[in-house]
């Protein structure tokens, strides 16, 4: 169980941690091979039996409410990307030298001799908006992609279906790299780096390692994020191959091997001829869907990926143009009276919500939620003066209320204290009420959304909603 590819998986003794959107696949294509498959699964409750008892007659061992023991003759551990490096169960194959895989590292070991290359995407913040960017701006060069990993089609579908691929724009989470040891992309980006996850990694540093791993092995290009120093730091760390360079993005004026913005223009000066004087206009600022600057930030960092693969100009300009975002990032919802209401329910982290808030002048924001042990001192200290009020809601609100409280004493807050399903209208009401002509009401939380609703999305599909009773009752 080297580095290289394993071809003879008969008889190989494999389980698999986790039942799941991962899990299952993995089970079953390990299983197609010829291994001795056994899965592990710490709950046992109706999904899971209704789960196991579809591998089971598949001739699959499946072993439910026990995740900690590693079975006998255990040769390979397959795990969801989700399970902690801590588990007993990682500690026991540790010591008995077993290997640990996550499902992006066994599709990787699957491909093919003439596979697709990777184009990867990693950072705490817009990843899977990046790569839908990517994969847009590949198929208008006219090349056969798709968006995979993280999100879309499974890498390992995409590995083993019978689609052709030219290349794949790869959406790669800090779990599924803890657990990818041997993967090489063609050219990777990290995208940014903030605190997230720190229960599952246990530390800020072991969080950066884990994300830095994506730049191992780069043939062409290792993109960064020039206004975030932790992300060059990792490609400076990273053994990658000889020739492949370091490419910056920037809002800002591009330098040498950089891509940047001129005067409301997507500039490249790094896949260009004589890059200390020459630049290639790819795209204008209003070809970005929409143009908040995180999001061009996105635009750059895909376009840069898109050039390391070699793609014309005009395909960047194209396909960015051709891109729709998914729903509740920076969606703008409505004008009610001169005000802007706008769903960012996908900010779920101070760094998202601190992007958000950025991109508008004068702002009533809505937020709170469950915080997941974030402290909101700095993303306050740095919008306070963008705000016209706050409306707070959810568990743990009071955190935002009192950090309004230290960094943003002048600034009105309304503290909704309740958790029914009206609770959004209300705040909406509020927010109607507090805000002027020319603000923007956003829906930029800050904190993930389970004390109140069942995801991100149901959040924002509440906000929208209240805000489209607004309107019909103005």
């Amino acid at each position: 169980m080297g580095s290289g590819q394993v071809t003879d998986w008969q008889g190989k003794n494999v389980t698999v941690a986790g039942l799941g959107v991962s899990g299952i696949p993995a089970a079953k294509v390990l299983h197609a091979r010829g291994a001795h498959v056994t899965v592990v699964n710490d709950g046992d409750d109706a999904r899971a039996r209704t789960q196991a008892a579809e591998l089971k007659a598949l001739g699959i061992t499946v072993r439910l409410g026990d995740g900690a023991t590693l079975p006998e003759g255990t040769e390979l551990i397959v795990t969801a990307p989700g399970w902690k490096p801590d588990k007993p169960l990682f500690t026991a194959a540790r010591e008995a030298g077993v290997p640990v895989w996550g499902d992006v590292e066994l599709a990787w070991r699957l491909r093919g001799p003439d596979a697709a290359p990777w184009l990867a995407v990693t950072g705490t913040n817009g990843k899977t908006t990046t790569v839908q960017m990517l994969a847009s701006i590949l198929k208008a060069a006219g090349l056969r992609t798709a968006a995979v990993g993280n999100i879309g089609v499974s890498l390992l579908d995409a590995v083993l279906g019978d689609e052709q691929y030219d290349v794949l724009a790869v959406e790669l989470s800090s779990y599924q790299l803890h657990w990818a040891p041997s993967l090489r992309a063609h050219s990777a980006a990290v995208l940014n780096l903030a605190p997230d996850h720190l229960d599952w990694h246990g530390s800020m540093e072991a969080y950066a390692a884990d994300k830095g791993r994506i730049y191992e092995g780069n043939r062409v290009a290792c993109v960064y994020n020039v206004a975030d120093k932790a992300t060059e730091d990792l490609v400076r760390a990273a053994d990658v191959e000889e020739g492949c360079r370091a490419v910056g993005f920037t809002l800002g004026t591009p330098g040498p091997s950089q891509l940047g913005v001129v005067e409301g223009i997507l500039v490249d000066r790094a896949f260009v001829e004589n890059r200390q004087q020459n630049a290639q206009e790819l795209a204008e600022v209003a070809d970005v869907n929409p143009p908040a600057p995180h999001n061009i930030a996105n635009a750059l960092a895909a376009a840069a990926l898109a050039r390391a693969y070699g793609v014309p100009a005009k395909a960047v300009r194209d396909g960015l143009r051709a891109f729709t975002p998914d729903a509740h990032r920076i969606a703008h919802v409505a004008d009610l009276d001169g005000v802007a209401y706008v769903d960012d329910s996908k900010a779920t982290n101070t760094h998202a919500a601190e992007a958000s808030l950025a991109a508008y002048e004068s702002i009533v924001w809505i937020a709170g939620g469950l915080a997941k042990g974030a402290v909101f001192e700095e993303l306050v200290a740095k919008s306070a003066g963008r705000l016209r009020a706050a409306v707070l809601i959810g568990a743990d609100r009071g955190l935002i209320r009192e950090a309004l409280a230290r960094h943003a004493p002048e600034v009105p807050v309304v503290d909704l204290d309740r958790t029914d399903t009206g609770a959004m209208l209300a705040a909406v009401q509020e927010a109607k009420r507090l805000a002027q002509p020319g603000d923007t009401v956003l829906l930029a939380p800050a904190c993930a959304s389970m004390d109140m609703f069942v995801n991100y999305n149901q959040r924002g599909d509440v906000f929208a909603e209240a805000v489209r009773e607004l309107g019909a009752g103005a």
